[in-house]
């Protein structure tokens, strides 16, 4: 007797069950929200009559993007169409999103954003992020996108002798850079536990931060000037060598104490993506 065939909508990449249908969901619904939250009024358009629904029309928004209302009403109605980083700026304009929304925006569609690392760099450490870094007892520092250090407290000193406890800079690159200090710096050498496989990994793990920043200015021109002064670095770069950033023991011959190891933990700040917290815990 024949069997009854299963539904082949349940097993194609179009189902409604499947992840990309649930995707272009999530991103219709979003787009609809905050398109309803906005008046006229509020993006500089004249009022159009009675309305029916709150906020903008799909058309208003198609108008102020510059882009076609049959595309834009298709992505909330999570159709299946083609959706460019460009198109998603311009619509993150439009909609007046915050960065944590156009973010969230980018990450539903599956995009990277063009504008992500276009922020000018710190150079100066905020109050908050001077006062995360010296509230920790154990060597402690920040690092910007380009691993500039832009606060660091007292034991974090003590261990980087001749770097982080010396007046001015190190490398000549205008600040204490970490990859430069590791790369250019004499004393690193002899400061970090088995430095070569150190260097070999601090690379794979910065290439794998800065993809986020790949057309970055300050990033660029740290990585050109890097494989010009470095042969060493100049050749594991050229590797494209890829690793996450983790954790572990970190191992250093200080000058005074001899040989000393931490566990490194690192940490996002609130309200600062592109610095993070290290700390060196005994």
């Amino acid at each position: 007797m024949p069997t009854r065939a299963s539904s082949s909508a349940e097993h194609t990449p179009t189902s409604p069950h499947s992840d990309d249908a649930r995707q272009r969901r999530a991103l219709g619904d979003f787009l609809r929200a905050h398109r309803e939250r906005l008046t006229p009024a509020a993006v500089g358009l004249p009022p159009m009559g009675r309305r029916r629904t709150p906020g903008l029309r799909r058309e208003e928004v198609a108008q102020l993007c510059g882009l076609s209302s049959t595309w834009y009403t298709w992505i909330e109605q999570a159709r299946e169409v083609s959706i460019s980083a460009g198109a998603l700026a311009a619509v993150a304009g439009a909609l007046r999103l915050s960065r944590a929304e156009r973010a969230y925006l980018f990450d539903l569609a599956g995009k990277r954003d063009p504008e992500r690392g276009a922020a000018p760099l710190p150079h100066h450490a905020t109050a908050q992020v001077q006062a995360a870094v010296a509230a920790v007892a154990a060597p402690a520092y920040a690092l910007d996108r380009c691993w500039d250090v832009l606060a660091w407290n007292a034991a974090a000193a003590d261990i980087f002798r001749g770097w982080l406890d010396a007046p001015g800079v190190s490398g000549g690159a205008g600040t204490k850079n970490l990859l430069r200090y590791i790369f250019l710096d004499a004393g690193a050498r002899t400061l970090i536990q088995d430095w070569e496989s150190r260097a070999r990994r601090v690379v794979a793990e910065f290439r794998a931060e800065c993809s986020a920043y790949l057309d970055d200015t300050p990033v660029r021109a740290l990585t050109d000037a890097l494989q010009r002064e470095s042969p060493v670095f100049a050749a594991l770069w050229s590797q494209q060598d890829v690793v996450e950033r983790e954790g572990g023991r970190r191992g250093f011959h200080h000058p005074e104490r001899g040989d000393i190891d931490f566990a490194q933990v690192t940490f996002r700040l609130s309200g600062h993506d592109d610095v993070k917290l290290v700390m060196l815990l005994a």
